[in-house]
């Protein structure tokens, strides 16, 4: 009896560990919130962007460029100012899920150069696509809070109409 017991409890410990594997793989998997509005549409989940026409990476979860600098790798909240010239919503973005691809920047640089000066990529802040509205820069996320925010009162208010023996005096 107690090998059976053991074993079932050994099953059962296995695949609560597999639900709750499964949960932090789709959850860090997302990450459209954080995606700057200057990005390109249609992608859930971004590591880096490649901007082959400056040949910067720009790392989404820790907003910071990386860009070559006298031979190094500089990490910064924004772009040096020789590239002040460059628009961030028209210059193409390629998006790569990789660890460190800077580190293995001639393979980029050949494989995107051909995409420098394409100016046909759709950024979020022109998408209509309501996945992007949560982004707080996007130009519709004000309206779409607003919907949040209504939606949540009627879901409260639903919720205290709906339980039982709300607002009933019992003897």
């Amino acid at each position: 009896m107690k090998k059976v017991t053991l074993i079932t409890a050994l099953l059962f410990s296995g695949f609560l560990f597999q639900a709750a594997n499964a949960q932090v793989r789709v959850s860090l998997q997302m990450n459209i919130g954080s995606q700057p509005v200057w990005g390109p549409v249609g992608y859930s989940h971004v590591e880096y962007y490649y901007m082959p026409d400056i040949d910067v990476y720009y790392n989404v979860p820790s907003r910071q460029y990386i860009y070559m600098e006298r031979g190094n790798w500089i990490f910064a909240a924004a772009l040096p100012i020789r590239y002040n010239y460059y628009n961030i919503y028209t210059g193409y973005k390629v998006v790569i899920n990789e660890p460190n691809p800077y580190r293995n920047a001639q393979v980029y640089r050949t494989k995107y150069g051909s995409y420098r000066g394409n100016h046909g990529q759709q950024t979020i802040r022109d998408s209509r696509d309501s996945r992007y509205y949560q982004i707080k820069e996007h130009p519709e996320h004000n309206r779409w809070q607003q919907d949040q925010d209504h939606r949540r009162q009627q879901d409260q208010d639903h919720r205290r109409q709906q339980a039982p023996g709300r607002g009933k005096k019992r003897n």
